[in-house]
């Protein structure tokens, strides 16, 4: 099945380079694959792992080990952000 991943700010770095200008990659997957299966896949620092969203909808770190992606859906990462 297919999702969309995407990554923000410092974390476009470890997007392949033909995603990096969009920041978006369309990645196939098997069925019963979860946010965090898809977060140690790509190396992501756990640190770095803020803000998740999946369709515009938060996923709290508690959740992010057993929810599992369904086909069509946008996986969004941010890492923490500072202003000033």
């Amino acid at each position: 099945m297919r999702i969309i991943f995407k990554l923000f700010a410092t974390l476009q770095d470890y997007l392949p380079p033909e995603a990096k200008k969009t920041n978006a990659l369309s990645l196939e997957i098997d069925e019963a694959t979860t946010v965090e299966q898809i977060v140690k896949r790509f190396s992501l620092p756990e640190k770095l792992v803020h803000l998740v969203l999946i369709d515009g909808s938060f996923v709290p770190p508690a959740e992010r080990a057993g929810r599992v992606l369904r086909e069509g859906e946008t996986l969004a990462i941010w890492p923490p952000v500072a202003g000033g």
